[in-house]
């Protein structure tokens, strides 16, 4: 390489270099300004989960406490004391019915599990599960065909508690003497793939009771 190209060479990097910097003058203060925003945010998100877990942890220990006094009334008034967020709600007013059922407050136990069946901003899982206990609960004094219109509503393809529904609704066709409706209906649960081995059980002795095969025809 001649002496003239090496010159050139230097130059162009010397002006390469300046240029590098007068733009890091002009501009670097927006690449410290991303880095400041990206570990900020990192650590907003590590905080808000630690948080996020605190307080879920504090709600759980809370409601674990309310459950340990041995006396149902002080257990629902405990409970009620609590004010929790979002799914720990839920589970508050389910615990509630429940133990309003144990300290023989119906009223009570039907109240919450009304309140829940009818909420629309409920996640279906939960509304189903308050409309299924709600029915369990009340039984016969609601009337047999309020409490088929009910039923059938939690039967829908892909309810998370069709199969109990369905086997409520053959109970009440067994109570209505149309055996051969509850018999249909209890063999369809038998045929359903997501049955379980206790509601396996209970429909198939249901069948032989009325008269039924569980393996064969009617």
């Amino acid at each position: 390489m001649s002496e003239t190209e090496s010159f050139i060479n230097e130059v162009t990097e010397e002006v390469r270099r300046d240029r590098l910097f007068m733009l890091l003058r002009r501009y670097g203060w927006i690449a410290i300004v991303l880095v400041i925003l990206l570990v900020g945010g990192a650590a907003y998100n590590e905080w808000r989960k630690a948080s996020e877990q605190a307080r879920a942890q504090a709600e759980g220990d809370a409601i674990l406490t309310a459950l340990d006094d041995p006396n149902a009334a002080a257990r629902i008034d405990a409970l009620n004391g609590l004010a929790p967020d979002g799914e720990a709600t839920t589970l508050v007013n389910l615990l509630v019915a429940d133990e309003a059922v144990k300290a023989e407050k119906r009223p009570l136990a039907i109240k919450k599990l009304r309140q829940m069946a009818q909420d629309q901003t409920l996640a279906p899982v939960y509304r189903d599960l308050a409309a299924l206990k709600l029915d369990l609960l009340e039984g016969d004094a609601r009337p047999a065909e309020e409490r088929r219109a009910a039923l059938t509503k939690l039967t829908e393809p892909g309810a998370p508690y069709r199969l109990l529904a369905q086997e409520q609704l053959a109970l009440i066709d067994i109570s209505q003497g149309d055996r051969a409706a509850a018999i249909d209906r209890l063999k369809a649960i038998l045929a359903d793939v997501e049955v379980t081995p206790g509601l396996r059980r209970r429909a198939s002795q249901l069948i032989v009771a009325e008269g039924g095969n569980p393996e064969g025809k009617k």
